[in-house]
């Protein structure tokens, strides 16, 4: 997560948008990045309001998530903070104006999403120009004989983990398949491409485990 909203490079007064965030982890990092030392001594003592006018939309299909995230809010002395806004909503139909957004995340979520092409439509539509994608994701790893072990610990110890401590071994089963049937990284870079953005590029972490891929719209 601290790679991703450093990637973002968040400022003062930005509108943004998390999608299938509703557990808050990125939004909250975002803000205490907006919120940090660093950040305000950059502002002049007039622009104080900035800091007022940021606004971090949380968006998520699963209002459950949506009230963890809110519950969460409150344990981390947010609760009150104007600057996030929690909505339930789809990333095929995102109810939000065109051209209205500085930055998009997803984390963890762009796996599960029916159509992709839909999704990074949508991003690209609600994002003004100059504004950023960034999709956080489980991947595809490279390296031969890290990608051997990974595979046996994927398909054969984690779903048993699943059955051991949650008796529920087909969600972790589900979860190894929907990894494989993502894309790799090199197409799904070429997915966020005919989305149109531009300056499309991904970095592997642990080997490509996990990957983040970025694209701006110009």
């Amino acid at each position: 997560m601290c790679r991703l909203v450093s990637k973002l490079n968040p400022f003062p007064g930005m509108k943004h948008l998390d999608v299938a965030g509703g557990t808050g982890d990125v939004a909250f990092r975002i803000l205490e990045n907006i919120n940090s030392v660093k950040n305000r001594a950059m502002l002049d003592v007039h622009d104080d309001n900035l800091l007022e006018e940021t606004k971090i939309y949380i968006c998520d299909i699963n209002p459950n998530m949506l009230n963890v995230g809110k519950k969460r809010a409150e344990e981390r002395g947010f609760g009150d903070n104007k600057s996030l806004i929690w909505l339930e909503g789809d990333a095929e139909a995102l109810k939000f104006e065109d051209d209205s957004m500085d930055g998009y995340t997803i984390a963890f979520g762009i796996r599960n999403v029916t159509h992709i092409e839909k999704a990074l439509a949508e991003a690209y539509r609600v994002l003004k120009r100059g504004g950023r994608i960034l999709c956080l994701e489980l991947s595809h790893v490279e390296l031969p004989v890290f990608k051997e072990l990974y595979d046996y610990y994927s398909f054969s110890v984690i779903p048993a983990l699943g059955e051991l401590v949650a008796g529920d071994r087909e969600s972790y089963q589900y979860l190894v398949e929907s990894i494989r049937r993502f894309p790799s990284q090199e197409k799904f870079a070429s997915m966020i491409a005919e989305a149109r953005f531009q300056k499309v590029e991904y970095e592997n972490l642990v080997g490509g485990v996990v990957a983040i891929h970025s694209g701006v719209k110009f």
